[in-house]
């Protein structure tokens, strides 16, 4: 199984493949000079095998890279920066 994380800009959101195919995505929608990320989701079938921590880490760091910060509301990006706290700097 390959997957690839890409920054899909013009639907303001992160998206993860599997084997070429999109199998859930992060809503990442500029506001007010941070990026508030509200939602995370994976197609049912992808569920339970560890795409979700990989899609929040690739999206966290490419966030990074660009200097920007964020403003986390999904319920799983607040508890994956709780357990991962090397990512705490990016909370504005």
């Amino acid at each position: 199984m390959s997957t690839e994380v890409t920054h899909n800009a013009d639907e303001n959101r992160y998206d993860i493949h599997v084997d070429g195919e999109v199998a859930g995505f992060l809503v990442a929608e500029p506001r007010d000079g941070v990026l508030v990320l509200p939602h995370t989701e994976l197609r049912e079938e992808f569920e339970g095998q560890g795409l979700a921590s990989q899609l929040v880490t690739a999206a966290l760091e490419d966030i990074r890279s660009r200097g920007e910060k964020i403003k986390p509301t999904c319920p799983y990006v607040k508890r994956f920066i709780t357990q991962h706290s090397e990512y705490a700097d990016l909370v504005a």
